[in-house]
């Protein structure tokens, strides 16, 4: 278990941070890497406590990660992974924080190859709403709700993650105008820089649910920037099969869906809704985990067990753009334009970050 216990969580806030503790750490896998860095699974040994520790290179402004580590310090309850600390070590911030040994949800449905259940979801979101209705209350907006950034600890607890273009708003009534966050995810306020406030999360929330249910977000076939220009102007979104699920479900992403953010539940009230109503087993999550830990022993390593995830995945893509590509021979010259500006962009999927 890598989880850390309560006294280890304590002893951990209290220490005075400095870069000689980079020798007190002992790396055990590299978990992940972007361009912000890399995030290692390390034992710090006087402590013996198993943390996270994200490694971030200096190179001029440092407002953002500043304001990053500002706002996860603030932050105490169990559905938001904890800050421990920071220090430098030359031009690298080290930021430590707690570990979740199972990764994020979107690394579960990578590494076992397969979509979540409504009683899964239930589960995943009802801790997802607690820590949304804790940040919310400290008047704080996450921006970027996505099964990546849940991340879910040994004993199946999901937390919320990456707090990278989380802001805080300046007064009750005071909107945000910056489009940021990831693609398929953004409320249609955020796209139009019309003003967002922290229901642009509950959207994302209600993307996640499909996310988790069909295995991607809607628009996700299409390219990141056509997706933007879709998502103000369709209807909500909607399951690829309500059918196949509760009413209660439907309506759950219904209520989060709403174009409207003034009509949008706040997570409280989510929280309230017929579809959070049971008390969900968390032994259904710590079952994937079990499964999940069964994939990474047969490949050897978690880090083989994502790239086999992400191999198949990549495979279905495959199969729906020959799909795509026989259903589109009569397209027009201009939407062959269109296509080949895709190809030359990026794909997307990364968190984007526009200022204005």
């Amino acid at each position: 278990m890598t989880t850390p216990t309560k006294l280890q969580v304590s002893q951990m806030q209290k220490i005075n941070w400095v870069a000689e503790c980079s020798k007190d750490f002992e790396v055990v896998e590299k978990l992940g890497e972007g361009s912000y860095g890399s995030v290692f699974h390390a034992i710090h040994r006087p402590t013996g406590t198993h943390a996270a520790v994200k490694t971030v290179r200096i190179d001029g402004d440092t407002t953002d990660v500043e304001k990053e580590i500002v706002l996860m310090k603030q932050c105490d309850t169990d559905y938001i992974v904890r800050f421990f600390g920071h220090f430098f070590v030359d031009k690298d911030l080290w930021i430590v924080m707690e570990i979740c040994g199972a990764g994020s949800v979107c690394d579960i449905m990578h590494i076992l190859n397969a979509t979540l259940d409504e009683r899964e979801i239930q589960i995943i979101l009802k801790d997802t709403l607690h820590g949304l209705a804790y940040l919310h209350k400290m008047h704080m907006i996450h921006r970027d709700i996505k099964a990546a950034n849940i991340l879910v600890s040994d004993d199946g607890v999901c937390k919320l993650a990456d707090f990278g273009v989380s802001t805080k708003m300046g007064g009750t009534n005071k909107l945000q105008k910056t489009l940021i966050g990831t693609p398929y995810w953004m409320a249609p306020e955020v796209i139009l820089e019309s003003g967002h406030n922290e229901k642009a999360d509950i959207w994302s929330v209600g993307i996640t649910a499909i996310e988790m249910f069909d295995g991607r977000p809607p628009h996700s076939e299409l390219h990141a920037m056509r997706a933007i220009f879709l998502i103000p102007n369709r209807p909500p979104p909607t399951l690829s099969t309500p059918e196949e699920v509760s009413k209660a479900f439907n309506d759950f992403i219904a209520l989060c869906c709403v174009k409207n953010f003034r009509e949008r539940p706040s997570a409280l009230e989510l929280l309230k809704c017929d579809f959070m109503k049971p008390n969900g087993n968390r032994k259904r999550i710590t079952d994937l985990i079990e499964k999940e830990n069964e994939v990474i022993a047969e490949f050897g390593s978690r880090k083989k067990a994502l790239e086999q995830g992400e191999d198949d995945d990549d495979d279905e893509g495959e199969d729906d753009d020959d799909t795509e590509e026989e259903e589109d021979d009569d397209d027009t010259e201009e939407e062959e334009e269109d296509d080949t500006e895709e190809d030359d962009s990026d794909d997307g999927d990364d968190t984007m970050v526009i200022r204005k």
